[in-house]
Protein backbone atom coordinates (compact mmCIF):
# COMPACT_ATOMS: atom_id res chain seq x y z
CA UNK A 1 0.00 0.00 0.00
CA UNK A 2 0.83 3.89 -0.41
CA UNK A 3 0.96 5.38 2.73
CA UNK A 4 1.66 9.14 3.52
CA UNK A 5 2.37 10.23 7.09
CA UNK A 6 1.89 13.91 7.85
CA UNK A 7 4.20 15.01 10.77
CA UNK A 8 7.85 13.06 11.07
CA UNK A 9 7.99 13.78 14.79
CA UNK A 10 7.37 10.64 17.50
CA UNK A 11 4.50 9.26 16.50
CA UNK A 12 4.49 9.85 13.00
CA UNK A 13 8.27 9.01 12.48
CA UNK A 14 7.99 5.51 14.76
CA UNK A 15 4.74 4.78 12.81
CA UNK A 16 6.06 5.45 9.44
CA UNK A 17 9.16 3.25 9.73
CA UNK A 18 7.49 0.34 11.16
CA UNK A 19 4.68 0.43 8.61
CA UNK A 20 7.96 0.55 5.83
CA UNK A 21 9.13 -1.92 7.60
CA UNK A 22 5.78 -4.54 7.20
CA UNK A 23 6.66 -3.77 3.30
CA UNK A 24 4.33 -0.69 2.63
CA UNK A 25 5.62 2.27 0.54
CA UNK A 26 5.59 4.89 3.27
CA UNK A 27 6.26 9.05 2.53
CA UNK A 28 7.00 10.86 5.92
CA UNK A 29 6.37 14.50 5.24
CA UNK A 30 7.06 17.38 7.92
CA UNK A 31 7.49 21.62 7.21
CA UNK A 32 10.74 21.22 8.86
CA UNK A 33 12.56 21.32 6.19
CA UNK A 34 15.85 21.09 8.93
CA UNK A 35 14.23 17.93 10.17
CA UNK A 36 13.79 16.05 6.46
CA UNK A 37 17.32 16.86 5.73
CA UNK A 38 18.61 15.18 9.06
CA UNK A 39 16.35 12.29 8.55
CA UNK A 40 17.47 11.83 4.60
CA UNK A 41 20.76 11.77 5.76
CA UNK A 42 20.26 9.28 8.86
CA UNK A 43 20.05 11.48 11.77
CA UNK A 44 16.79 11.16 13.94
CA UNK A 45 15.49 13.88 15.68
CA UNK A 46 14.54 11.64 18.95
CA UNK A 47 16.21 9.74 21.26
CA UNK A 48 14.22 5.85 20.59
CA UNK A 49 16.38 2.68 20.83
CA UNK A 50 16.67 0.69 17.56
CA UNK A 51 15.07 4.06 15.13
CA UNK A 52 18.29 4.63 13.41
CA UNK A 53 18.85 1.09 12.28
CA UNK A 54 14.59 0.48 11.65
CA UNK A 55 14.61 3.51 9.87
CA UNK A 56 17.93 3.13 7.50
CA UNK A 57 17.07 -0.14 6.58
CA UNK A 58 13.57 0.62 5.25
CA UNK A 59 15.50 3.84 3.52
CA UNK A 60 17.95 1.41 1.74
CA UNK A 61 15.46 -1.01 0.90
CA UNK A 62 12.97 2.07 -0.94
CA UNK A 63 10.32 1.90 1.36
CA UNK A 64 10.77 4.85 3.54
CA UNK A 65 10.81 8.22 2.43
CA UNK A 66 11.05 11.68 3.61
CA UNK A 67 9.58 15.20 1.73
CA UNK A 68 8.21 18.53 3.20
CA UNK A 69 6.23 18.58 -0.51
CA UNK A 70 2.82 17.81 1.33
CA UNK A 71 0.65 17.67 -2.08
CA UNK A 72 3.09 15.18 -3.75
CA UNK A 73 3.34 12.73 -0.93
CA UNK A 74 -0.54 12.50 -1.01
CA UNK A 75 -1.58 12.41 -4.19
CA UNK A 76 -2.40 8.84 -5.06
CA UNK A 77 -2.04 7.65 -1.55
CA UNK A 78 -3.67 4.73 -0.32
CA UNK A 79 -4.07 5.79 3.30
CA UNK A 80 -2.77 9.37 4.88
CA UNK A 81 -1.73 9.15 8.43
CA UNK A 82 -2.01 12.87 10.12
CA UNK A 83 0.36 12.35 13.26
CA UNK A 84 0.98 15.53 14.02
CA UNK A 85 1.66 17.17 17.53
CA UNK A 86 -1.63 18.29 19.60
CA UNK A 87 -0.14 19.78 22.94
CA UNK A 88 -2.41 21.38 25.05
CA UNK A 89 -3.69 24.64 24.68
CA UNK A 90 -2.08 27.56 26.48
CA UNK A 91 -4.72 29.07 28.82
CA UNK A 92 -7.15 26.92 29.31
CA UNK A 93 -5.34 23.14 28.56
CA UNK A 94 -8.12 21.88 25.76
CA UNK A 95 -6.09 20.20 23.01
CA UNK A 96 -4.43 22.44 20.36
CA UNK A 97 -5.96 20.98 17.08
CA UNK A 98 -4.59 23.83 14.69
CA UNK A 99 -2.36 21.20 13.46
CA UNK A 100 -4.76 18.57 12.52
CA UNK A 101 -6.80 21.26 10.81
CA UNK A 102 -4.10 22.59 8.97
CA UNK A 103 -3.00 19.64 8.01
CA UNK A 104 -6.71 18.76 6.64
CA UNK A 105 -6.82 21.72 4.69
CA UNK A 106 -3.77 21.13 2.80
CA UNK A 107 -4.89 17.47 2.20
CA UNK A 108 -7.97 18.73 1.11
CA UNK A 109 -6.17 20.83 -1.45
CA UNK A 110 -3.74 18.18 -2.58
CA UNK A 111 -5.90 14.60 -2.61
CA UNK A 112 -6.54 13.59 -6.37
CA UNK A 113 -8.78 10.22 -5.44
CA UNK A 114 -10.52 8.45 -3.15
CA UNK A 115 -8.75 7.60 -0.39
CA UNK A 116 -8.60 6.72 3.92
CA UNK A 117 -7.82 9.82 5.80
CA UNK A 118 -6.52 8.66 9.60
CA UNK A 119 -6.25 11.11 12.26
CA UNK A 120 -3.12 8.80 14.48
CA UNK A 121 -2.77 12.42 16.81
CA UNK A 122 -4.25 12.16 19.97
CA UNK A 123 -6.63 14.16 19.46
CA UNK A 124 -10.32 14.93 21.64
CA UNK A 125 -14.51 13.26 20.91
CA UNK A 126 -15.55 14.90 18.04
CA UNK A 127 -12.44 15.77 16.05
CA UNK A 128 -13.04 12.73 13.52
CA UNK A 129 -16.37 15.15 12.81
CA UNK A 130 -14.60 18.15 11.87
CA UNK A 131 -11.49 16.73 9.66
CA UNK A 132 -14.59 15.16 7.95
CA UNK A 133 -16.62 18.27 7.06
CA UNK A 134 -13.63 20.33 6.33
CA UNK A 135 -12.87 17.82 3.70
CA UNK A 136 -16.73 17.41 2.31
CA UNK A 137 -16.25 21.31 2.23
CA UNK A 138 -13.21 21.86 0.33
CA UNK A 139 -13.57 18.48 -1.55
CA UNK A 140 -16.94 17.56 -2.33
CA UNK A 141 -16.04 15.85 -5.91
CA UNK A 142 -13.94 13.21 -3.90
CA UNK A 143 -15.05 10.53 -1.54
CA UNK A 144 -12.65 10.39 1.51
CA UNK A 145 -13.33 8.54 4.48
CA UNK A 146 -11.78 9.89 7.94
CA UNK A 147 -10.91 7.02 10.53
CA UNK A 148 -9.60 7.44 14.13
CA UNK A 149 -6.38 5.49 14.87
CA UNK A 150 -5.08 6.43 18.64
CA UNK A 151 -1.14 5.12 18.99
CA UNK A 152 -0.63 3.11 22.33
CA UNK A 153 3.44 3.62 22.11
CA UNK A 154 5.22 4.22 24.99
CA UNK A 155 8.47 6.03 24.92
CA UNK A 156 11.65 4.00 25.03
CA UNK A 157 9.76 0.71 24.01
CA UNK A 158 7.69 2.11 20.86
CA UNK A 159 8.70 0.03 18.37
CA UNK A 160 8.02 -2.92 20.18
CA UNK A 161 4.77 -1.34 20.95
CA UNK A 162 3.49 -1.26 17.19
CA UNK A 163 4.69 -4.26 16.44
CA UNK A 164 3.48 -6.50 18.87
CA UNK A 165 0.44 -4.19 19.87
CA UNK A 166 -2.09 -5.19 22.87
CA UNK A 167 -4.63 -3.94 20.27
CA UNK A 168 -5.38 -1.92 17.37
CA UNK A 169 -8.65 0.56 17.77
CA UNK A 170 -10.04 1.61 14.36
CA UNK A 171 -13.01 4.07 14.71
CA UNK A 172 -15.05 3.88 11.47
CA UNK A 173 -18.57 2.59 10.08
CA UNK A 174 -17.07 2.78 6.63
CA UNK A 175 -16.70 -0.46 5.05
CA UNK A 176 -14.31 0.68 2.54
CA UNK A 177 -11.90 2.35 5.20
CA UNK A 178 -12.50 -0.77 7.03
CA UNK A 179 -10.79 -2.69 4.58
CA UNK A 180 -8.16 -0.15 3.95
CA UNK A 181 -7.28 -0.20 7.77
CA UNK A 182 -7.27 -4.17 7.41
CA UNK A 183 -4.80 -4.37 4.74
CA UNK A 184 -2.32 -1.34 6.66
CA UNK A 185 -1.95 -3.75 9.48
CA UNK A 186 -2.57 -7.09 7.46
CA UNK A 187 1.27 -8.07 8.35
CA UNK A 188 0.46 -8.37 12.48
CA UNK A 189 -2.20 -10.89 12.19
CA UNK A 190 0.62 -13.71 12.42
CA UNK A 191 1.22 -11.74 15.88
CA UNK A 192 -2.81 -12.21 16.20
CA UNK A 193 -3.04 -8.58 17.08
CA UNK A 194 -6.41 -8.16 18.24
CA UNK A 195 -8.18 -5.37 16.29
CA UNK A 196 -11.17 -3.59 17.52
CA UNK A 197 -13.51 -1.79 15.45
CA UNK A 198 -15.54 0.97 16.97
CA UNK A 199 -17.18 3.95 16.20
CA UNK A 200 -14.91 6.87 15.57
CA UNK A 201 -15.99 8.70 18.46
CA UNK A 202 -15.75 5.66 20.55
CA UNK A 203 -12.44 4.99 19.05
CA UNK A 204 -11.11 8.79 19.99
CA UNK A 205 -12.29 8.21 23.22
CA UNK A 206 -10.20 5.18 24.10
CA UNK A 207 -6.89 7.02 24.04
CA UNK A 208 -7.68 9.40 26.58
CA UNK A 209 -9.95 6.95 29.02
CA UNK A 210 -6.45 4.44 28.68
CA UNK A 211 -4.17 7.27 29.60
CA UNK A 212 -6.60 8.62 32.21
CA UNK A 213 -6.49 5.70 33.40
CA UNK A 214 -2.63 4.77 33.72
CA UNK A 215 -2.19 8.21 34.90
CA UNK A 216 -4.69 7.09 38.39
CA UNK A 217 -2.51 3.72 38.49
CA UNK A 218 0.26 6.26 38.70
CA UNK A 219 -0.66 8.86 41.13
CA UNK A 220 -2.86 6.13 42.93
CA UNK A 221 0.73 4.26 44.50
CA UNK A 222 2.46 7.35 44.65
CA UNK A 223 -0.39 8.42 47.33
CA UNK A 224 0.08 5.04 48.87
CA UNK A 225 3.40 5.86 49.47
CA UNK A 226 3.13 8.23 51.19
CA UNK A 227 0.83 6.32 53.71
CA UNK A 228 3.77 4.20 53.79
CA UNK A 229 6.34 6.01 54.56
CA UNK A 230 3.80 7.41 57.51
CA UNK A 231 2.77 4.05 59.01
CA UNK A 232 6.29 1.97 58.26
CA UNK A 233 5.02 0.00 55.50
CA UNK A 234 7.13 -1.18 51.91
CA UNK A 235 5.20 0.61 49.01
CA UNK A 236 7.13 -2.03 47.00
CA UNK A 237 5.58 -5.15 48.68
CA UNK A 238 2.44 -3.41 48.77
CA UNK A 239 2.63 -2.35 45.26
CA UNK A 240 3.91 -6.65 44.66
CA UNK A 241 0.77 -7.78 46.86
CA UNK A 242 -1.86 -5.64 44.98
CA UNK A 243 -0.53 -6.43 41.72
CA UNK A 244 -0.51 -10.01 42.23
CA UNK A 245 -4.28 -9.81 41.83
CA UNK A 246 -5.25 -9.76 37.97
CA UNK A 247 -8.13 -7.08 38.14
CA UNK A 248 -5.46 -4.81 39.34
CA UNK A 249 -1.88 -6.12 37.17
CA UNK A 250 1.26 -4.39 38.46
CA UNK A 251 2.20 -2.46 35.26
CA UNK A 252 2.22 1.27 36.77
CA UNK A 253 2.34 0.51 40.33
CA UNK A 254 5.72 1.77 40.81
CA UNK A 255 6.15 4.76 43.68
CA UNK A 256 8.06 7.75 42.22
CA UNK A 257 8.33 11.61 41.65
CA UNK A 258 5.14 11.91 39.69
CA UNK A 259 4.22 10.95 35.81
CA UNK A 260 5.19 13.58 32.90
CA UNK A 261 6.37 12.84 29.31
CA UNK A 262 4.35 13.95 26.17
CA UNK A 263 1.26 12.46 26.72
CA UNK A 264 -0.36 11.92 30.33
CA UNK A 265 0.05 15.30 31.31
CA UNK A 266 -1.51 16.75 28.12
CA UNK A 267 -4.13 14.04 27.38
CA UNK A 268 -6.03 13.81 31.20
CA UNK A 269 -6.43 17.80 31.10
CA UNK A 270 -7.27 17.77 27.69
CA UNK A 271 -10.08 14.65 28.93
CA UNK A 272 -10.84 16.86 31.49
CA UNK A 273 -11.52 20.11 29.26
CA UNK A 274 -13.92 17.50 27.18
CA UNK A 275 -15.74 16.36 29.79
CA UNK A 276 -16.50 20.06 31.39
CA UNK A 277 -17.69 20.87 28.01
CA UNK A 278 -20.08 17.93 28.06
CA UNK A 279 -21.29 18.62 31.26
CA UNK A 280 -19.89 15.24 32.69
CA UNK A 281 -16.88 16.41 34.47
CA UNK A 282 -14.70 13.39 35.62
CA UNK A 283 -13.86 14.27 39.43
CA UNK A 284 -11.31 11.36 39.76
CA UNK A 285 -9.23 12.72 37.20
CA UNK A 286 -9.30 16.11 38.75
CA UNK A 287 -7.95 14.92 41.74
CA UNK A 288 -5.24 12.92 39.64
CA UNK A 289 -3.88 15.58 38.07
CA UNK A 290 -3.91 18.15 41.39
CA UNK A 291 -2.34 15.53 42.75
CA UNK A 292 0.53 14.76 40.74
CA UNK A 293 1.34 18.20 40.60
CA UNK A 294 1.25 18.50 44.07
CA UNK A 295 3.74 15.19 43.85
CA UNK A 296 6.47 16.70 41.98
CA UNK A 297 6.76 19.82 44.32
CA UNK A 298 7.14 17.30 47.38
CA UNK A 299 10.11 15.57 46.18
CA UNK A 300 12.07 19.10 46.11
CA UNK A 301 11.08 19.48 49.47
CA UNK A 302 12.39 16.23 49.99
CA UNK A 303 16.10 16.38 48.54
CA UNK A 304 15.74 19.75 50.88
CA UNK A 305 14.69 17.80 53.94
CA UNK A 306 17.51 15.69 53.88
CA UNK A 307 20.50 18.88 53.25
CA UNK A 308 19.59 19.46 57.32
CA UNK A 309 18.74 22.91 58.91
CA UNK A 310 20.44 25.28 56.10
CA UNK A 311 20.00 24.05 52.28
CA UNK A 312 21.02 27.13 51.28
CA UNK A 313 24.70 26.80 49.11
CA UNK A 314 24.66 23.39 49.64
CA UNK A 315 25.13 21.12 46.41
CA UNK A 316 22.80 18.47 44.79
CA UNK A 317 23.44 15.90 41.90
CA UNK A 318 20.83 14.95 40.07
CA UNK A 319 21.00 11.83 38.33
CA UNK A 320 18.45 11.37 35.48
CA UNK A 321 16.30 14.49 33.91
CA UNK A 322 14.32 13.21 31.68
CA UNK A 323 10.53 11.91 32.85
CA UNK A 324 11.49 8.57 32.10
CA UNK A 325 14.86 6.14 31.04
CA UNK A 326 15.38 5.28 27.40
CA UNK A 327 13.96 9.02 25.53
CA UNK A 328 15.54 12.34 25.72
CA UNK A 329 12.01 13.51 26.42
CA UNK A 330 11.64 16.57 28.93
CA UNK A 331 8.35 17.48 28.87
CA UNK A 332 6.25 18.08 31.79
CA UNK A 333 9.46 16.06 33.61
CA UNK A 334 9.26 15.93 37.81
CA UNK A 335 13.36 17.17 37.44
CA UNK A 336 11.83 20.76 36.19
CA UNK A 337 9.91 21.22 39.77
CA UNK A 338 12.83 19.25 41.50
CA UNK A 339 14.91 21.99 40.15
CA UNK A 340 13.17 24.78 40.71
CA UNK A 341 12.52 24.19 44.25
CA UNK A 342 15.87 23.31 44.92
CA UNK A 343 16.82 26.66 43.56
CA UNK A 344 14.05 28.79 45.52
CA UNK A 345 16.18 27.28 48.73
CA UNK A 346 19.42 28.09 47.13
CA UNK A 347 20.76 25.13 46.27
CA UNK A 348 23.52 24.66 43.36
CA UNK A 349 22.12 21.78 41.04
CA UNK A 350 24.51 19.49 39.07
CA UNK A 351 23.14 17.39 36.61
CA UNK A 352 23.62 14.23 34.36
CA UNK A 353 21.29 12.47 32.14
CA UNK A 354 22.88 9.77 29.24
CA UNK A 355 20.28 11.11 26.39
CA UNK A 356 18.48 14.56 28.04
CA UNK A 357 21.18 16.97 28.06
CA UNK A 358 20.08 18.78 25.18
CA UNK A 359 16.36 18.75 25.69
CA UNK A 360 17.04 20.15 29.11
CA UNK A 361 19.82 22.75 28.49
CA UNK A 362 16.66 24.88 26.76
CA UNK A 363 14.28 24.31 30.01
CA UNK A 364 16.97 24.21 32.67
CA UNK A 365 19.79 26.62 31.82
CA UNK A 366 21.29 27.68 34.83
CA UNK A 367 22.15 24.32 36.35
CA UNK A 368 26.01 22.24 35.77
CA UNK A 369 25.63 19.48 33.03
CA UNK A 370 28.26 16.95 33.98
CA UNK A 371 30.11 14.23 31.90
CA UNK A 372 28.49 11.09 34.37
CA UNK A 373 27.30 10.58 37.23
CA UNK A 374 30.35 10.71 39.15
CA UNK A 375 31.28 13.90 37.74
CA UNK A 376 27.89 15.25 38.61
CA UNK A 377 28.21 13.93 42.05
CA UNK A 378 31.98 15.51 42.66
CA UNK A 379 31.39 18.29 45.88
CA UNK A 380 27.72 17.36 46.01
CA UNK A 381 25.89 17.26 49.51
CA UNK A 382 23.70 14.88 48.34
CA UNK A 383 22.79 12.41 45.71
CA UNK A 384 19.22 12.30 43.65
CA UNK A 385 17.96 9.60 41.73
CA UNK A 386 15.10 11.21 39.82
CA UNK A 387 15.14 8.83 36.37
CA UNK A 388 16.27 5.00 36.60
CA UNK A 389 18.24 4.59 34.14
CA UNK A 390 20.03 1.50 33.44
CA UNK A 391 23.32 3.40 34.38
CA UNK A 392 22.56 4.15 37.46
CA UNK A 393 21.30 0.63 38.72
CA UNK A 394 25.31 -0.41 39.56
CA UNK A 395 26.63 2.94 41.21
CA UNK A 396 30.40 2.36 42.58
CA UNK A 397 29.05 4.17 46.00
CA UNK A 398 32.77 3.89 47.42
CA UNK A 399 33.77 6.17 44.91
CA UNK A 400 31.18 8.27 45.04
CA UNK A 401 31.75 8.55 48.81
CA UNK A 402 35.06 9.89 47.61
CA UNK A 403 33.65 12.76 46.03
CA UNK A 404 30.72 13.62 47.86
CA UNK A 405 31.04 16.51 50.28
CA UNK A 406 28.25 14.41 52.26
CA UNK A 407 27.00 10.96 51.67
CA UNK A 408 23.93 11.50 51.23
CA UNK A 409 21.60 9.35 48.76
CA UNK A 410 17.69 10.32 47.71
CA UNK A 411 16.24 7.31 45.88
CA UNK A 412 12.98 8.82 44.03
CA UNK A 413 13.05 5.21 41.97
CA UNK A 414 13.79 2.70 45.00
CA UNK A 415 16.23 1.52 42.28
CA UNK A 416 18.41 0.34 45.76
CA UNK A 417 17.23 -1.45 49.18
CA UNK A 418 17.75 0.74 52.27
CA UNK A 419 19.66 -1.76 54.27
CA UNK A 420 22.34 -2.11 51.69
CA UNK A 421 22.78 1.46 51.12
CA UNK A 422 22.96 2.34 55.01
CA UNK A 423 25.16 -0.43 55.46
CA UNK A 424 27.82 1.51 53.00
CA UNK A 425 27.42 4.67 55.10
CA UNK A 426 25.14 6.90 53.32
CA UNK A 427 22.40 8.65 54.93
CA UNK A 428 19.67 7.38 52.51
CA UNK A 429 15.95 7.76 51.94
CA UNK A 430 13.29 6.62 49.06
CA UNK A 431 9.97 6.81 47.99
CA UNK A 432 7.45 4.62 50.14
CA UNK A 433 9.93 2.78 52.29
Amino acid sequence: MRITMIGSGYVGLVSGACLSNFGHDVICVDKAADKIAALEAGRMPIFEPGLDALVAANVAAGRLRFTTDLAAAVAGADAIFIAVGTPARHGDGHADLSYVFAATEEIAAAVTGPTVVVTKSTVPVGTGDKVEAILREKRPDIAVAVVSNPEFLREGAAIGDFTRPDRIVIGTDDEVARKVMREVYRPLYLNESPILFTGRRTSELIKYAANAFLATKITFINEIANLCEAVGADVQDVSRGIGLDNRIGKKFLHAGPGYGGSCFPKDTLALLKTAEDHGSPIQIVEAVVKVNDSRKRAMGRKVIAMLGDVPRGKTVALLGLTFKPNTDDMRDAPSIAIVQALHDAGVTVRAYDPEGMAAARAMLPDITYCSDAYDAATGSDAVVIVTEWDAFRALDFERLKRTMAAPVLVDLRNVYRPAEIAALGFAYTSIGR
